[in-house]
């Protein structure tokens, strides 16, 4: 009876011992780490822009009518004194007959007046007429004057509206906008051609008011034209607009090109680089490396030693495309993960790994 107990018990210890299962294997995840470094960092700016030229003349009629000739295309070039547009000259011809015809007929009663005076006043000296109508004469004498000269000042203003009647380049230069053709009625002073000068060229550019500063501080300012990469033209910041554009809460900047060559061409698109000062606290990181936890940026730091993560809060200073400026939580040499950010938890062992051995690339 003893030796069949023992046996039974035997027996199910054996069972006991062959269905115990092992200890589970740690998860180990593959991720991508990069080194924390402040070599190579390029702290700049970039803005997309328009080369424009230093000097713009924006022309318009000095009076209004219709437009009868169009003389100019977009793209000619013109001097000084040439005709761009004519507009009907048949009203300000009118009035200013008319008003050359009211200063001869108030030239006319000036003179008759003048001689009624000196009749008079030869009359008064020999006391024929009373001393009343010598000055009353003098008044009318001195008012047919002032009408004449008045009339003679009218005739000025009309002869040289019958002149503005042909619009002419005040400067030598391309023209660069035309905003009216025949036909059409303008009126006195609205913008019909734009006249671009010759000489120095500059970009024009749109700068966000938390970058004002960066622009104004800047350490070096570059242009390249998106027709000629590689090819970098000295920058100098020229006018900074004093206040933002009312729909995109931009400021205007004009950035001047000293050596532009012929390809600066205008019209031209292209990109400022803004150079700022250094700042050794900055260190560069890939965008995908941020792992935003209740709006708070932080990144996952590999511990050396025991291939482990932990979470750390970081300070963004800049954006820049696909990467990030960190300037505070992170120290040269540390190890950061850069891919696989949002697969791990705090303590979790990690494997650093080629790009190609991540979950999900392609082979």
């Amino acid at each position: 009876m003893f030796r069949s107990l023992a046996t039974t018990t035997t027996l199910v210890l054996a069972l006991s011992a062959c269905g115990h299962s092992p200890d589970p294997v740690e998860d180990v995840r593959p991720v991508r780490t990069q080194q924390v470094s402040r070599h190579g960092i390029d702290n700049t700016a970039t803005y997309s822009g328009e080369i424009r030229a230093r000097h713009e003349a924006s022309l318009g009629f000095l009076v209004s009518g219709r437009i009868q000739r169009r003389l100019v295309e977009v793209g000619d070039h013109v001097a000084v004194g040439q005709s761009l547009f004519q507009i009907d000259p048949t009203d300000t011809a009118l009035n200013a007959n008319a008003s050359r015809t009211q200063v001869e007929s108030t030239r006319v009663e000036y003179l008759k007046a003048k001689q009624d005076y000196a009749r008079y006043a030869e009359l008064g000296r020999s006391q024929f007429v009373a001393k009343a109508d010598v000055e009353r004469m003098q008044v009318s004498m001195d008012t047919a004057r002032e009408a004449w000269r008045a009339a003679q000042a009218n005739f000025g203003v009309t002869a040289n509206q019958a002149s503005y009647t042909t619009l002419r380049a005040t400067t030598s230069g391309v023209i660069t906008e035309i905003t009216a053709e025949a036909g059409n009625v303008v009126g006195a002073g609205q913008l019909v051609v734009k006249i671009a000068e010759r000489g120095e060229r500059e970009i024009v550019i749109s700068i966000p008011e938390a970058r004002v500063d960066e622009l104004r501080n800047a350490r070096s300012l570059s242009i390249e034209l998106w027709a000629a990469p590689g090819r970098f033209y000295t920058g100098r910041l020229r006018e900074l607009a004093p206040d933002t554009d009312a729909v995109t809460r931009t400021y205007s900047a004009r950035i001047s090109i000293p050596d532009a060559d012929e390809k600066v061409g205008l019209g031209m698109t292209g990109k400022l680089v803004v150079g700022m000062r250094g700042d050794d606290r900055l260190r560069r990181l890939p965008l995908t490396a941020l792992y935003d936890v209740d709006g708070q940026p932080k990144v996952w730091v590999v511990d050396a030693n025991t291939s482990r993560v932990q979470l750390r809060k970081v300070m963004v200073a800049q954006a820049q495309r696909d990467t990030v400026l960190i300037s505070r939580g992170l120290r040269d040499g540390e190890l950061v993960v850069t891919a696989g950010a949002n697969l791990l938890h705090a303590g979790q062992k990690v494997r650093p790994v080629d790009a190609s051995e991540l979950p999900g690339a392609r082979s």
